[in-house]
């Protein structure tokens, strides 16, 4: 086996050639048989941003060939697709187009380049040969040229010619990351490690180079050489051009971050990034830079300036990030455990999600003034780790249901009776921080009459919902007191496993209600036609979406310190998708505009992101009125410069 052939890696199997086609390309032919060793989806994004995987015959078909077609008098659109084929290892479908790029392209070496690769994966290596080198014939030397033309000749077990080929793409261009590597390998397998090195060092010998020394420079930084190395980082830099090229400051981000110099890390990379062109992967070094400086709302202000990109690929690495941002604020937080802090009781009238002064509330009766009013109080649990000091903490899942109970609780019974409902959150707002109370311990039935007493809107009945959430098998205890005399007048349990809760709740909201009704006298009533909530295993994503509601109306309370409020656009992001997965459910759709309506008092700037895709959502799933119509009030609001 030659020294190219390691390099190259094993050759695909032989194929048949497919004829060129001197129109746009027709449907394409059946899959070979190497078809089936390839990846049988294609990952795309929809207009929504949603990561879809479509089958590889139907994404060749209906996607790649129509696409060619479209774009086959376009260069600079033809290309990249033809990229994209190659890189889903679609061979044979795009001989034609890249012969047609190779016609049309204004800059020739770029197109000779393409179509030269496309005849290589083929192994049309004659047809390669010829292409490449009348380019080199008609246009002069390029580097990029040669160093395909290199490929060539090794494909035709042609080392010798292959490897000064190579050499000669360098002498014209130094810094092609394939060429470079490809020279680099070559050596180290003939003379070893120190060869190796050396052809690194004659690379960076050559006029223009600056690739050649970052390799350089990564080799002193593992040396410990730190001086040394910031001289061949800066030497690159001054020679690389401006933007600098993504993978320069991706390696040099990169290999001082490795070697723990972080301070160094941001002072280079910081003024140089630019989110646009160097993305995700430079922006991944600085944030974890950042994040170990403490550097904290750093962090948080390159999240934004990724998130303006608005790339729907980078949606699940950013959510991750903003969730690192939110717990090193948490473990960075002053809030002190021994001292008394003082806890408020929010009152939520309502489902979280009706505002009575906004136009939803027209979809619903309204209450009489005589209704009974019966409230609920969650927040507690039992997770196995008591503590007697009060400590801030992530939200978990134990949490999380502490909260998402009541209030599903609570839209179930003011809806399904004449009665009013309301959620009482116990919360804490100091200068220091803010957030939700877990209490370790269930609610007395007596502490919990002195709540709703204190209340503005005095109760008559408080239902308090408790988890025992130290077993595998979870817990929910309920009970309803009497407020006038505190007298427990029912209690419900129910077991679930955490990530089943939307199994038992309809059981247990329907219980509920027959208890009210039983005991509280209250009127039991059909649920409302505008009141469809998900079912299944998409209730447990509604409840998520309550719950966050929640929190973004906590986020807007005056005193609630900047910070409070994470994943903003995730949330956002994850109500447009439960409405998709629900597209007739009037519920969910006030729910998304009633979000959007109160993350503009909370982070405004983001809200243009999702404009196109709420306005794309109202458009091709429309509700029955009157619930569009007062749906996109709300979002025309929430949208309002």
């Amino acid at each position: 086996m030659s020294l190219f052939d390691k390099f190259f890696g094993k050759k695909p199997q032989p194929t048949e050639p497919a004829p060129a086609p001197a129109a746009p390309p027709a449907p394409a032919p059946s899959p070979s048989t190497a078809e089936a060793d390839k990846p049988p989806f294609i990952k795309i994004f929809d207009g929504q941003g949603r990561e879809l995987m479509v089958p590889r015959d139907e994404w060749r078909d209906k996607v790649l060939m129509s696409g060619l077609q479209d774009a086959w008098n376009n260069a600079d659109e033809l290309g990249p697709m033809i990229v994209q084929a190659l890189r889903n290892e679609f061979y044979t479908e795009v001989i034609g187009a890249a012969e047609q790029v190779q016609k049309i392209d204004p800059i020739p070496a770029r197109g000779t380049v393409l179509l030269g690769l496309v005849y290589l994966k083929n192994e049309r290596y004659a047809d390669a040969e010829e292409v490449l080198k009348d380019c080199l014939e008609k246009h002069g030397d390029h580097g990029v040229v040669l160093t395909n033309l290199a490929k060539v000749y090794a494909a035709q077990g042609d080392d010798a010619k292959a490897e000064a080929t190579l050499w000669r793409g360098l002498e014209v261009d130094p810094n092609q990351d394939n060429g470079a590597a490809m020279y680099e390998h070559l050596q180290s397998q003939r003379g070893g490690e120190e060869a190796g090195l050396e052809a690194v060092r004659r690379i960076a010998a050559l006029p223009g180079s600056w690739r050649a020394q970052l390799a350089l420079a990564r080799l002193a930084l593992k040396a410990g050489q730190l001086e040394q190395a910031q001289a061949l980082q800066q030497e690159s830099l001054a020679r690389c051009g401006r933007p600098v090229p993504p993978e320069v400051l991706m390696q040099i981000s990169g290999d001082l971050g490795l070697q723990g110099h972080l301070v160094e890390l941001v002072q280079v990379t910081e003024p140089l990034f630019q989110p646009a062109i160097h993305g995700l992967q430079v922006g991944n070094n600085l944030f974890r830079a950042y994040l170990d400086l403490g550097q904290i709302e750093q962090a948080r202000n390159l999240v934004e300036q990724l998130h303006a990109q608005r790339r729907p690929d980078w949606k699940q690495s950013l959510a991750a990030w903003e969730t690192q941002i939110a717990q090193a604020g948490v473990d960075t937080s002053s809030l002190d455990g021994q001292k008394s802090v003082r806890v408020a009781i929010l009152n939520i009238e309502g489902p979280v999600w009706l505002n009575s002064s906004a136009p939803g509330a027209e979809l619903f009766e309204t209450k009489e003034d005589f209704s009974l009013r019966i409230a609920f109080l969650g927040s507690s649990g039992d997770t196995g780790n008591p503590s007697a000091e009060i400590q801030a903490q992530m939200p978990d899942a134990a949490g999380r249901l502490s909260r998402m109970i009541p209030l599903y609780l609570t839209e179930q019974v003011h809806l399904g009776t004449v009665e009013r409902a309301q959620t009482l959150i116990p919360w804490i707002s100091e200068k220091e921080g803010a957030g939700f109370v877990f209490a370790g311990s269930a609610w007395e039935d007596e502490t919990a009459v002195q709540i709703a007493g204190a209340n503005e809107h005095k109760p008559d009945y408080i239902i308090t919902t408790h988890l025992l959430a130290k077993e595998p098998v979870w817990t929910l205890e309920l009970h309803l007191v009497r407020v006038i005399d505190g007298n427990r007048l029912g209690t419900q349990r129910v077991n679930f496993t955490p990530d089943a809760v939307h199994e038992v709740l309809p059981r247990l909201s329907r219980e509920l209600l027959d208890l009210l009704a039983e005991q509280a006298e209250a009127e039991l009533q059909a649920l409302p036609t505008a009141y469809q909530p998900p079912t299944g295993e998409a209730l447990s994503f509604d409840l998520l979406r309550l719950e966050q509601l929640l929190a973004i109306r906590c986020a807007a309370t005056d005193g609630t310190p900047a910070g409070f409020l994470s994943g903003e656009r995730e949330i956002l992001d994850g109500n447009l998708r439960l409405c998709l997965a629900s597209p007739t459910s009037p519920t969910l759709r006030l729910l998304l505009a009633q979000t959007l309506l109160t993350m503009r008092k909370v982070r405004p700037d983001i809200l243009p992101e999702f404009k196109a895709q709420v306005a794309l959502l109202q458009n091709e799933q429309p509700l029955p009125p009157p619930a569009h119509g007062v749906v996109q009030r709300m979002i025309d609001e929430a949208f309002r410069s």
